[in-house]
Order: structure tokens, then sequence, then C-alpha cells
């Protein structure tokens, strides 16, 4: 198993998204995203894809985690933590010694336990308020 930075395609990102039964978005959309991306990691088994993970963020405060997926057979065998270690090694590297850095997501409740072990903490929070999203269609 091996991950890559910056190798995923959007036919392969439609591919992984829709593996774990979300409604893709249409290849045009997922283009532009493309373009404001900071970095992509793709997961592959014997060449093939499994997993990947955008990174969103500004490189100096602030790096949100988006469409996290791995293709239903290579769950629970690792995958995940491979492309959440290439993500976190990517920020360290990224930013200065002494900063500290906001590192979000948005997680599925089938996904709560895995970020839970990486670290993550739930919102809301006793000190903080929800994390909260809004879906906007035209």
């Amino acid at each position: 198993m091996i991950v890559k930075k910056d190798t995923l395609t959007s036919e392969v990102f439609l591919e992984l998204f829709s593996s774990v039964g979300w409604e893709p978005p249409c290849i045009d959309q997922v283009r532009t995203a493309f373009e404001h991306t900071l970095a992509t990691f793709t997961a592959y088994d014997d060449g093939l894809p499994v997993g990947m993970v955008r990174l969103l963020g500004d490189g100096g405060m602030s790096f949100y985690i988006k469409d996290f997926a791995v293709i239903p057979g290579h769950q629970n065998k690792g995958v995940g933590t491979l492309l959440m270690n290439a993500v976190e090694s990517f920020i360290l590297n990224s930013i200065q010694p002494g900063w500290a850095v906001s590192l979000e997501l948005i997680s599925t409740k089938e996904a709560v336990t895995f970020y839970r072990g990486k670290g993550f903490e739930e919102r809301p929070c006793k000190w903080d308020g929800p994390g909260m999203f809004k879906m906007i269609r035209r």
C-alpha cells in the first residue's frame, strides 16, 4: 500500500466518491474544486486507487479535510490511517516551527470513532460551538 500526493484525477475521484455511497457531483464541478485544492492524497493497492482525501486550507492557520473516502473492500485495513498520516506530514512540513494550525473536518456518523482515534475532538465541545455546515443548491 502506498500513498501519493497530487495524483488524483477527476475521474478517479468520482469513482472513489461514489464507492462509499455519496451522490457524486458533475465532473466539471470536481475539476473546479481541484483548481482550488491545496493537495490531494490517493492510496494505491497494487497500483489501483483504493482511497483518497482532499486538503483545503490557507497554509498558515487553517486546514480542512474534505472528501475522505476509502472503498468498502479496503476499509478497516489501515488505508485511512495511511491517508491521515500523509495529510498530517504534509501540514507539518508546510508550516513554520512554533506555529499551531487548525485541522478540521465534518465526519460521517460511521467515521467518528476513526477520527477520535486520530486525536480529533467532536463539536460541540465545552469551550466552543458546534461544527456546522449548510448545503446550497441551485
